[in-house]
């Protein structure tokens, strides 16, 4: 026998068995999302390396240790997409989308990180994300936060997660923090690790981001960012802050808050839970001012977030909320040769003139007994049999499966008809 060849570690196979929870989650996020006036967007899955080089930063984790990147026969460097909103911008700008425009834009699809896999985090996962151009106010950040606070709801999760939320104030302020941080950090260089001593030359606001619980102590007492804004900074955070205060939303004050990227500014936050062990943030995100100019466009004001989908189909699943299976509607069953070759026919009529009426057909044979298995195994409402008896008579019976009433034949003519009664549907 051949050797058998396995999913590649870090990556998963979703299930049919899991899918309705994917489903569930993602036919909420469309809806919520479409209240809210958001419209779709779809850019590959591989852009050219630099891309995220200029966009993320090279000096970071996700560049320099995560990205799966490659020479292609052409020489260019290109990189499965960590994270969307690189890609979101370059196809926004390439295409026209930005510049003097609002655009509410979403997306969804599958990112790519070399790292280390746990609980609800792989080396491929999936993602939703929200982006919206040409709006810089506090009030379109509180929506976003209220939007996913929403979502929260819909999905039974509210009570499993909190919200943290920061400023990271403008580039000039953050220039001048850095002075101080970097003084700070410097008078206490033997207690940094590794990566924070190199991060201290480069990006030294990375260092309040790191998981190092010995540094704990350390990144608790540095300078805090908020003591260094001016004034319109303030003004926006207090803004936001007042939004979700009047709207009733609870949150956190997150001094150590930085995100992982370097294109944030202004206003971050980060929905995270304690039910996902280290690694509990199951959305983020915040305002990109400078991106879109730094990608070659116009100066335009941008904000935006990400959530985790294998993260929030975990808590979906440890929830215990009772999500929808989707069952066939009627299992046909049928009996003798004519009844094998009609009943193609019979239920290809049933799928075309009836009402979204979903039918599993027997195929491959079996006697009568091992077909009603079948059909009552699957979880269908009705079954409908096909004897050739009845073919000759130009009827079909139909048999309730779930304690709905007695068997009863119906004629061909009017079988639609009666599917479509029975399941109360209508065009």
């Amino acid at each position: 026998m051949s050797k058998q060849i396995k999913v590649i570690k870090g990556m998963h196979d979703i299930l049919p068995e899991q899918m309705q929870y994917w489903h569930f989650l993602e036919s909420t996020v469309r809806e919520l999302l479409s209240v809210y006036c958001f419209n779709e967007i779809r850019f590959p899955v591989i852009e050219k390396s630099e891309l995220f080089c200029r966009t993320i930063g090279e000096v970071t984790d996700i560049v320099e240790k995560e990205m799966y990147s490659f020479e292609d026969r052409g020489g260019d460097k290109l990189s499965l997409r960590p994270e969307g909103t690189a890609g979101c911008v370059r196809a926004g700008i390439e295409n026209g989308l930005l510049y003097h425009q609002i655009q509410k834009l979403w997306y969804m699809g599958p990112m790519f990180r070399r790292e280390r896999p746990q609980k609800g985090r792989y080396r491929q996962f999936h993602q939703i994300g929200v982006e919206v151009y040409g709006l810089e106010g506090p009030d379109i950040d509180a929506e976003l936060i209220v939007m996913t606070y929403r979502l929260w709801q819909k999905l039974g999760l509210s009570q499993n997660i909190e919200l943290q939320i920061n400023t990271l104030g403008t580039l000039e302020e953050r220039n001048q923090y850095k002075e101080k941080l970097v003084e700070y950090f410097n008078a206490n260089y033997e207690q940094l690790d590794e990566d924070s001593q190199r991060r201290l030359l480069k990006n030294p606001m990375r260092i309040l981001d790191s998981k190092n619980q010995n540094m704990r102590n350390l990144i608790d007492n540095s300078p805090k960012l908020l003591d260094y804004l001016g004034e319109a900074s303030t003004e926006h955070f207090n803004g936001l802050k007042k939004i979700l205060d009047q709207i009733g939303i609870e949150y956190q004050i997150n001094p150590q808050l930085v995100r992982g990227l370097d294109y944030y500014s202004n206003t971050v936050f980060e929905w995270v839970t304690h039910d996902l062990g280290t690694q509990g943030t199951v959305c983020a995100g915040g305002r990109y001012n400078t991106l879109v100019q730094q990608l070659g466009g116009k100066s335009t004001p941008a904000v935006g977030f990400a959530m985790g989908m294998e993260r929030l189909i975990s808590l979906i699943e440890d929830s215990q909320l009772e999500v929808q299976v989707e069952f066939p509607d009627i299992y046909m069953l049928l009996v003798g040769d004519n009844a094998n070759q009609q009943g193609a026919v019979v239920a290809d009529e049933i799928r075309q003139k009836g009402h979204a009426i979903k039918v599993l057909m027997n195929c491959g044979g079996g006697s009568f007994k091992s077909q009603f298995k079948k059909a009552d195994k699957c979880g269908a409402q009705y079954a409908i049999i096909i004897s050739d008896d009845e073919i000759a008579q130009q009827s079909v019976s139909i048999k309730p499966l779930r304690g709905q009433g007695d068997q009863f034949s119906v004629g061909r003519d009017e079988l639609i008809i009666k599917l479509n009664e029975l399941f109360k549907r209508k065009n």
